[in-house]
């Protein structure tokens, strides 16, 4: 079950879940493939062409529950059958109502197994889960601090706060997620790329929250680099003051999104739920502190990642500043926390 983890991993297939699938028979792997992207063949697909000799008797080990249904590509299940494979392995149930994969096996008397490594399984497509059941994306938030937790210094510079590996880290995450989202404090005064330039990976799709429409067309987050989409959300008041702006930004092929605010603050349940229509169900979120404030605030995100560093220096910068949690009664909870070292920084992660 590792190693189709493993095989999963490598498929870029948003917003379909990874999936690695292993055929073993006589003591033998036989054969083994993954999902390598939407509307492409599936694991257990792969695995099945990609065997060495018959696969009929032999298990088949998959992290995820096969599916039953017609979608872009024909059900799994049917094929299994097929094939007389008479075991199947599963990590985790699938969460999308329509699959019956488990129920289909059984009544062909093929012999299933599931719950193995179930957690770690469910782990590696949480996102997909989230955005299955509700059609909102799976939230992350990422912060880089010093250890008296602030995120910038005295004059809003954060670069760099983290070390290489940490940042090597991070882009690997973008990698892996559909797209970012940052505030427009953060796209002016730090001027980021949100690209992956310091890994070997796909460019993230980028979405900036700029109510009162400050930002410029001259921005590294506006520089199309593939066919990544860049989303720039826009309170209608303030977009009908700069008509000009709104056609240099449609020039160069940046979505703007209208929403109704008077006083330019947009409502993020809102863009989560028109991210989710435009079939993003992965958000990592990199700034700044009203950002991160109104996604922890409002009850919004699902997971938090704090890199850690070893440095001290007085700012009164942190990434959360609401005053409706200022008391310890009243604190946000954090669960399942993990830790990992990166060097000389400390990756905390867990769940809101």
């Amino acid at each position: 079950m590792n190693k189709c983890i493993q095989l999963a991993k490598l498929g870029n297939v948003s917003p379909n879940p990874k999936v690695g699938a292993i055929i073993f028979k006589d003591a033998k792997i036989i054969g083994k493939g993954f999902h390598r992207g939407f509307g492409l063949p599936h694991a257990e697909i792969e695995a099945i062409k990609n065997a060495k000799t018959s696969v009929k008797n032999s298990t088949l080990i998959v992290n995820l529950e096969p599916c039953s249904h017609f979608g872009k590509t024909p059900p799994c299940v049917d094929e299994i059958i097929k094939q007389k494979i008479s075991t199947v392995v599963i990590g985790s149930k699938d969460k999308n109502p329509i699959v019956e994969g488990i129920k289909k096996l059984q009544k062909a008397n093929i012999k299933v197994v599931t719950g193995i490594l179930e957690e770690k399984c469910g782990k590696l497509n949480e996102p997909f889960f989230k955005f299955i059941t509700t059609k909102v994306p799976f939230v992350t938030l990422k912060i880089a601090q010093t250890l008296n937790g602030q995120i910038a210094d005295i004059n809003g510079n954060s670069k760099w706060i983290s070390n290489l590996k940490s940042r090597k880290f991070v882009h690997k995450l973008r990698s892996e997620t559909d797209a970012v989202l940052i505030g427009a404090n953060t796209a002016i005064r730090d001027n980021p790329n949100l690209t992956t330039y310091l890994i070997k990976g796909k460019n993230p799709s980028r979405i900036i929250i700029d109510g009162k429409f400050k930002c410029e067309t001259s921005q590294n987050v506006f520089k199309k680099i593939g066919n990544e989409k860049i989303f720039l959300f826009v309170s209608n008041v303030f977009l009908k003051k700069q008509k000009a702006k709104e056609i240099e930004f449609k020039k160069i092929g940046i979505e703007i999104i209208s929403l109704t605010s008077k006083s330019g603050k947009l409502n993020l349940k809102t863009i989560l739920k028109i991210l989710g229509e435009k079939n993003l169900s992965s958000i990592l979120v990199e700034g700044g502190t009203e950002i991160f404030s109104q996604f922890i605030k409002n009850k919004i995100a699902d997971k938090i990642l704090v890199f850690i560093a070893p440095k001290i220096f007085s700012s009164q910068k942190s990434f959360f500043e609401s005053s409706d949690f200022s008391k310890i009664s009243k604190s946000i909870a954090v669960k399942n926390i993990t830790a990992k070292k990166l060097d000389n920084n400390i990756l905390l992660e867990g769940y809101f």
